[in-house]
């Protein structure tokens, strides 16, 4: 069976990670600015941040796995994603820790061991990141066969083919 989550010609995992990578490292961020800073409505931002990026990191997550169904057996590359999945658990689940004890807390502020839970995820999220940029970039995992640095040969057209020709030099 050869799974692939593919949209638009596009790998829907790759699209995805932005969202909750981009949300729980900010959360984490507001945290520590809220604690410097002392304007404690960033907590609030935090936990919101958080909440929303535990929700895409699970869809992202069903993505990946998918596509990681797609690598072959007895591979490098599959190996990789193993530790890249396992890596992306360790994250969100560190993360989901961190935010469950922000629940009870006033104003969602974090505890000592919330955000020590959170920066550990952080780590990890760096892990992640750098095995997941293995996987496309030393691997090809998600790379289109034929493609390079004029794009994919092949017969079909692509979406810029249509567009009108850049300017002359002036």
């Amino acid at each position: 069976m050869n799974l692939k989550s593919i949209m638009a010609g596009h790998r829907v995992h790759s699209m995805l990670i932005v969202f909750p990578l981009g949300l729980l490292l900010s959360a984490w961020f507001f945290d520590a600015v809220a604690y410097f800073t002392g304007h404690r409505y960033f907590y609030l931002i935090a936990y919101w941040n958080g909440a929303l990026g535990l929700v895409s990191g699970l869809v992202a997550a069903v993505f990946g796995l998918v596509d990681w169904m797609a690598i072959p057996l007895n591979t490098r590359a599959k190996d990789v994603g193993v530790w890249h999945g396992g890596a992306a658990l360790v994250m969100l689940t560190l993360f989901g820790w961190s935010w469950l004890l922000r629940i009870i807390t006033e104003d969602h502020a974090p505890t000592l061991l919330s955000f020590c839970l959170a920066t550990f995820a952080v780590v990890f999220a760096i892990v992640t990141g750098w095995l997941g940029g293995e996987l496309v970039n030393r691997y090809g995992v998600g790379v289109q066969n034929g493609a390079g640095l004029d794009g994919i040969k092949e017969d079909k057209p692509d979406l810029l083919s249509a567009a009108p020709a850049p300017p002359a030099d002036r």
